[in-house]
């Protein structure tokens, strides 16, 4: 008998943040990845800095991107299936020597004025392979460590995470960077790894959840037959690909900001915070607030605001008008990636997890690079970044219409379906 909504609206009121914190495992996995992202960002602003002062080249910028990606996107799919057929906490302890090893190499070859662009290039590519192992793996934990109703509350407390570390990692860099040079920065990111490997050795999970199986390609191929099989995590990892590849601003931002805005740098940045400001309120609400049951239906009616928002943001000449709508685009995309999440790990089997995370990172990916790219093409051709970011809103729209027709599943989809059965690979 299936639950009623006011049922799991009651049972998510009683599964309050502090009953949440109080599960240890839980407690451990957010240090592991408050630790990841904030070490993560510190990296990503020491890297982009020292890149830009030993070249002063927007393309060797540019290539730090590429040479992130392009490994990443490379090995996911074979990283996935090994996720699912290892210790998840042993792939995902093992996913962060590779960051620890070249923030080390870079802050010894930094401290001795040894350091050249090569050694940066090749310890960003070490660190976008060993990516494909660490989201993967981290994701397939979180349903392992947490139960059901608390699902959508965990996800958006990891979102929290994520945009403080976005916040204070650069910012933290910056001082560093400003006080001491870029070689402390690297430091702080090895230390910050270490901590999060001692939070991820203290994690425990059952070995009930515990995994098998041997690495082959009928294997990558069940985990793309999968989703191919179950229409809710093929149009939600679809509609998330799309809207983002259609609707994205972030690249055109500097356009609006000097040159429709008229609000140069310091407005920039504010544009900049708005989307974080957003999409922070949004997931603090969301941990807060009981759990979605509609989580379909949510994820379509959000991404579709979130196209609406964009296209508004793109018409407006009004700066304090344009802060609310670009933070609005992020608090609708922050609602769209917990009910993502909470329709792909829910509905996975744990022993697929692995195999469609990666799928999903590789969709993930591919429309942030694909985003900017279209954003830029669009209005270089055009001339015009409104009518760019303008389009876009309405592709987005067009996209929510067409997998919401094709795939109805996705719209009836709620928060307490089951994992469907496996499909098979053959």
């Amino acid at each position: 008998m299936q639950p009623k909504d006011s049922d799991l609206a009651n049972a998510g009121s009683r599964d309050s943040l502090s009953t949440l914190f109080r599960n240890r495992n839980f407690g451990f996995y957010v240090g592991v990845r408050v630790a990841t992202m904030l070490g993560q960002t510190i990296q990503g602003a020491a890297v982009m800095w020292q890149v830009y002062e030993l070249s002063g080249s927007a393309m060797a910028l540019a290539l730090v991107g590429i040479c992130r990606f392009a490994p990443q996107l490379a090995i996911s799919f074979v990283a996935g299936a090994i996720v699912d057929t290892r210790d998840r906490r042993a792939i995902l302890a093992l996913s962060q020597i590779a960051p620890l090893g070249s923030s080390a190499l870079l802050c010894a070859l930094t401290a001795t004025g040894a350091v050249t662009l090569m050694p940066i290039y090749i310890a960003v590519a070490l660190v976008g392979l060993t990516s494909a192992f660490e989201a993967p793996a981290r994701q397939s934990i979180l349903p392992l460590v947490v139960p059901h109703e608390s699902f959508q509350r965990a996800v958006s407390v990891g979102t929290i995470a994520q945009q403080l570390a976005s916040v204070i990692g650069p910012a933290f860099a910056g001082l560093a960077i400003a006080q001491s040079g870029v070689a402390p920065a690297y430091a702080f990111h090895v230390a910050l790894l270490l901590g999060g490997l001692v939070c991820l050795a203290l994690i425990r999970v059952s070995a009930d959840d515990s995994v098998g199986g041997t690495v082959s390609l009928a294997m990558i191929k069940e985990g793309l037959v999968y989703i191919w099989a179950n229409p809710p995590v093929l149009g939600a990892m679809a509609l998330d690909m799309f809207a983002v590849i259609f609707a994205g601003a972030d690249a055109l931002l500097p356009i609006y900001a000097n040159d429709i805005l008229g609000v140069g740098p310091f407005g920039y940045g504010l544009l900049t915070s708005a989307k974080a400001v957003g999409s922070l309120l949004t997931a603090l609400a969301m941990a807060l607030l009981p759990p979605v049951v509609h989580t379909g239906r949510a994820l379509v009616v959000t991404v579709a605001l979130y196209g609406l928002a964009t296209m508004a943001f793109a018409l407006s000449t009004w700066f304090p008008l344009s802060l609310v709508l670009y933070g609005l685009t992020a608090a609708f995309d922050q609602v769209s990636v917990v009910m993502r999440q909470s329709i792909i790990q829910l509905s996975t089997p744990n022993e697929l997890r692995g195999r469609v995370s990666s799928v999903n990172g590789v969709f993930v990916g591919a429309s942030n690079q694909l985003g900017g790219a279209r954003a830029g093409f669009v209005a270089s051709v055009t001339g015009s970044a409104v009518f760019a970011v303008a389009i876009g809103g309405v592709g987005c729209l067009a996209a929510v219409g067409a997998i919401a027709f094709f795939i109805p599943s996705l719209w009836r989809h709620r928060f307490d379906d089951k994992p469907t059965v496996r499909a098979a690979a053959s």
